[in-house]
């Protein structure tokens, strides 16, 4: 083990100053060694079984149980309102986060950061400190019941959730004393709030972030039975003051990562030889690496130096095709999860349809269909929802009714961590917040990805079209599949639909145009595009 000055000298300015949300177990740092070239290697193949076991649904769970949810501190209270139902799905794998905000605010038991027992507002519910007195660790909880019922479990850990900078009633209560001590840690101040991003983020150019980053992962692989650690660098995406306030991450800031990265990977590896068994290091990152990486995020770098096993790509919004994502994972023989995350679309009634069980059927099946090695759902927790024990398995979803859309959420968002993001969109989206508008006399087109062939399968298909405003001649519109006119009415209001031949659509990528009449009046402007596919009974 290498003495480290720097570190040192850090820890005793901590103790000096009797910051005890800094302090570290002695035993953890004595226990550290370094692996030997042929313990690395045995590693490694340990490391990559375990990283390609075949994990169907992967469950992540945000841990606001204990704080919300609960009417007893007792564990199966606890596993009662996501956990227990999940018994006999298609949930291989859960990953647990303990608390959602900000840095530094665990539900299970730390001795390096601050366990969360707010209970002012609306959090007089939380029994996390009952939990925790009561020998109930949420953490440890999960645990057990995971090993019983042979399901994988990951500690998620929200790299820089930034829910406390909310203007809402629950913001000041979930900013943690570790932010109320050093406001000189944090990319901005509620006075001066940064360009990108949000101003309690904490910046990991500070040398002190990024040790407590480490530590906090540390504790958990020394002192509970995980399966692997989920750095979520989705919750929220900025990471550096430079990049909150316009600049993209320059060398210091991606060294700062990767040197993190890094220690966890070595710390991971030394824990799993003492354990006898591999601790997985999973990564939740935008699924653009050039957009991540002005963000501080050098995920190809994280990728080509072995230091993950796992990539779920995607969540506020997606920036490419699925199998970019794979092409990219498997490269470095990396196995890649899609996220699927709720939808967020303001039109409620467009919103209806994204968020039904067809739509998150046709998410996953062009997911699938794309090659990723699994899916993983993201803010749904209703354990007995019929989706759990249906996105697991393709073959299943081939003979279940779906509905095909361009995208469930927009992509606003990816401005709101880097202004210019919107330049690293790579699909087409049509939604009623990303609509098109077909002048007279022209044609527009999009890509609609669709994740069966509707001939093999014996699928009906009805398509359905909305214009924001219906033209006075509802047929001036004409609407192109792969090149072929397809006859649609004005069944709906606003809405353009009819039954289509199944050969006209095929697995993968359909270009859709829109054509408007060189007599009409004025601009159609479409603002959805939907493909329904059911089967005969």
């Amino acid at each position: 083990m290498q003495f480290n000055v720097k570190r040192l000298l850090l820890l005793l300015a901590i103790v000096i100053s009797g910051q005890t949300y800094l302090e570290q177990p002695v035993e953890a740092a004595e226990k550290s060694t370094a692996l030997s070239p042929s313990q690395q290697q045995s590693m490694k193949a340990a490391r990559e079984k375990a990283a390609w076991k075949k994990r169907r649904i992967i469950f992540n769970n945000d841990g606001n149980e204990p704080v919300y949810s609960l009417k007893e501190a007792t564990p199966q209270a606890l596993l009662d309102v996501r956990t227990s139902p999940l018994k006999g799905s298609q949930v291989d794998t859960i990953f647990y986060c303990t608390w959602s905000s900000g840095f530094s605010y665990f539900t299970h038991d730390t001795k390096v950061g601050s366990v969360f027992t707010e209970k002012a507002d609306k959090l007089s519910n939380n029994k996390t400190a009952e939990l925790i007195q009561g020998g109930h660790d949420p953490l440890t909880v999960m645990s057990d019941w995971c090993k019983e019922n042979d399901v994988e479990l990951f500690w998620s850990f929200r790299m820089n959730d930034t829910h406390d900078a909310s203007t809402a009633w629950y913001g000041p209560l979930l900013f943690p004393p570790l932010k109320k001590e050093h406001p000189e840690w944090l990319v901005g101040s509620a006075k001066q709030k940064p360009k990108n991003g949000r101003w309690t983020a904490v910046d990991f150019t500070h040398e002190e972030i990024c040790d407590l980053a480490f530590r906090y992962v540390e504790e958990v692989c020394r002192n509970y039975d995980v399966d692997g650690v989920e750095l979520d660098f989705f919750r929220h995406l900025n990471y550096f003051k430079r990049v909150s306030w316009g600049e993209p991450a320059g060398e210091l800031e991606l060294q700062r990562m990767n040197d993190l990265l890094r220690r966890i990977r070595t710390m991971a590896d030394e824990v799993s030889l003492q354990r006898g068994r591999p601790i997985l290091i999973a990564i939740r990152v935008p699924d653009s690496v050039e957009y991540a990486k002005i963000l501080g995020l050098d995920v190809e770098t994280w990728l080509k130096e072995d230091l993950v096993d796992i990539m779920t790509v995607t969540g506020y919004f997606r920036l490419n095709p699925w199998k970019v994502s794979v092409e990219l994972g498997h490269k470095y023989q990396v196995p890649v999860y899609a996220g699927l995350s709720e939808s967020r679309q303001k039109d409620q009634v467009a919103r209806k349809v994204y968020a039904s069980t067809e739509g998150f059927r046709g998410r996953a099946a062009n997911a699938w269909s794309q090659g990723v090695d699994g899916v993983y759902l993201f803010n749904s927790f209703n354990p007995r929802h019929p989706l759990w024990r249906e996105l697991g398995e393709p073959e299943q979803l081939k003979s279940l009714p779906k509905v095909y859309f361009t995208s469930a959420r927009g992509y606003a968002s990816v401005n709101s961590w880097w202004k210019q993001g919107s330049a690293f969109m790579n699909r087409d989206i049509l939604t009623p917040n990303h609509s098109r508008v077909v002048s007279p006399g022209k044609t527009i087109g999009v890509i609609l990805p669709v994740g069966e062939n509707p001939v093999a399968t014996d699928a009906s298909l009805n398509l359905k079209v909305r214009l924001k405003d219906v033209p006075k001649n509802g047929e001036a519109l004409n609407v192109i599949i792969n090149g072929e006119t397809v006859a649609l009415k004005l069944t709906e209001t606003r809405f353009l639909a009819g039954e289509i031949n199944p050969r006209f659509v095929r697995e993968g990528e359909n270009r859709i145009e829109f054509q408007l009449s060189s007599a009409a009046k004025k601009p159609v402007v479409v603002e959805d595009l939907q493909l329904w596919v059911n089967y005969s009974e």
